[in-house]
């Protein structure tokens, strides 16, 4: 068995929650003495951080576990843990048990934090642990985490979801909202600074109801108390349930100079009838009128948005008010896919599934749009000179790249190191999204 001086590989899949819970799981592999590989071939444990928002990811995951099965005949100390939303569904924990007996370690969404005693267990010669924890336990803090993505860092505000919409799963498998303390999150942005990270993202699954299970806590404040840590970084935070966009956090974006005046604000879809099915709480025109106030304050503000397509009874009256909806928000970008039935969420058990060809239909139609609307906005960048916060190089292009306060990619050259430094860039070219640029 292992003593802490082996390697591990962590596969992740889904959101940037995600990201961030795998760089927790790494942490506390790193704290055991393990180090990081690139390949699973090279390791010695393979962590899977899964996600079962869509089908898709969950069929991934699946996937990849299987393909390890002679991986695993060939190296019989070879760990595999398996952990994340898709492991804390109620059954699955046990159906993957029985479909991947090479699994060793199964854990959910709520006992992340306790992977580390699930591995000391198993390298003490345990057989099969499987432990999923059915309630969501209080926050902790003091996880340690490595950090795999500078010079940006994440940071949860809250955990859980309390909004119960009626396609999502995440409120079943992440539990009720639970917020973390001011001064907890405010001590972990100030350590973030001081070691040199120069973009802070919030993280929640709605970031606006952040403080409502504390007293005298709110999202505004939160935002205006870290626009006071000194430094230059910029500060983001996802995601935002359009039901408790204030213009009280309008109005603390706009006064901050971290703040990018950039939001990610889901709107799902443009159908009041269709809203009201999938319990968003808010209309079309309530939605409208929370842009008209951001751009009343921040005229140049960025928002980007996710939409779904073929919600069950979906009509094509219903897509229409969609199409309305984006040519009138004119959207900085958008994430738009097919919904996806999940077992155990009020929209699976609906009448009216839409046919697939249908909802592809209707896909392409959206993304076209949007397109169009992402090019418009990539050509008014030409010639402009910028700030972009380096985050990488690229290896294939030969160029640096990295992003303006509106999210925008510009790649770049430069001759020296840049990750992590604030440039000028000067926009040469333009495509659908990324932009080309020369440095000032």
């Amino acid at each position: 068995m292992l003593n802490g001086n082996g390697k591990y590989h962590i596969i992740t899949y889904g959101c940037q929650m995600n990201l961030h819970e795998s760089e927790k799981l790494a942490g506390i592999l790193s704290s055991r003495g393990f180090a990081p590989c690139n390949e699973p071939e090279d390791a010695d444990i393979i962590v899977f951080n899964t996600c079962c928002i869509r089908e898709n990811a969950e069929k991934r995951a699946e996937g990849n576990i299987g393909a390890l099965k002679q991986l695993k005949k060939r190296n019989k100390n070879l760990i595999i843990a398996v952990g994340g939303c898709l492991t804390q569904q109620k059954g699955r924990a046990e159906a993957l048990r029985d479909k991947f007996p090479f699994i060793d370690i199964i854990f959910g969404t709520h006992n992340l934090e306790e992977f580390g005693t699930l591995l000391d267990k198993k390298l003490s010669g345990n057989e099969r642990l499987i432990e999923i924890r059915e309630k969501e336990g209080a926050v902790r803090e003091n996880t340690p985490k490595t950090r795999t993505s500078y010079p940006n860092a994440w940071v949860n505000i809250t955990y859980g979801c309390n909004n119960f919409c009626s396609y999502c799963i995440v409120p079943y498998v992440r539990g009720r909202e639970r917020s973390r303390s001011p001064e907890d999150i405010l001590n972990e942005v100030r350590g973030l600074v001081a070691e040199g990270y120069k973009e802070i993202t919030l993280l929640g699954q709605n970031v606006n109801s952040y403080g409502k299970d504390i007293p005298g806590a709110d999202f505004p404040s939160l935002i205006r108390r870290i626009s006071d840590i000194g430094g230059k970084f910029r500060l983001k935070f996802m995601t935002s349930h359009p039901k408790d966009f204030s213009e009280e956090l309008v109005r603390a974006i706009c006064d901050s100079d971290k703040a990018c005046p950039s939001v990610h604000l889901p709107v799902q879809a443009g159908s009041d009838r269709v809203l009201a099915l999938m319990n968003r709480k808010y209309t079309k025109e309530e939605y409208l009128d929370k842009l008209a106030v951001l751009r009343e304050y921040i005229p140049h503000a960025a928002v980007t948005t996710d939409i779904m397509v073929g919600f069950p009874t979906e009509t094509e009256d219903d897509f229409e008010e969609t199409i309305d909806l984006v040519k009138k928000a004119r959207f900085s970008g958008a994430f738009t896919f097919v919904y996806s039935k999940r077992k155990g969420t009020p929209a699976a058990e609906m009448q009216g599934q839409v046919p697939a060809a249908v909802s592809k239909k209707r896909i392409m139609r959206l993304i076209a749009l949007q397109n169009s609307v992402n090019r418009e906005y990539s050509k008014a960048y030409m010639g402009k000179t910028v700030e972009v916060l380096c985050e990488g190089y690229d290896a294939k292009r030969d160029k640096y790249l990295g992003r303006d306060i509106y999210g925008r990619m510009i790649y770049f050259t430069g001759t020296a190191d840049l990750v992590g430094e604030f440039v000028q860039v000067k926009v040469t070219a333009t495509g659908g999204i990324s932009l080309m640029g020369e440095l000032i």
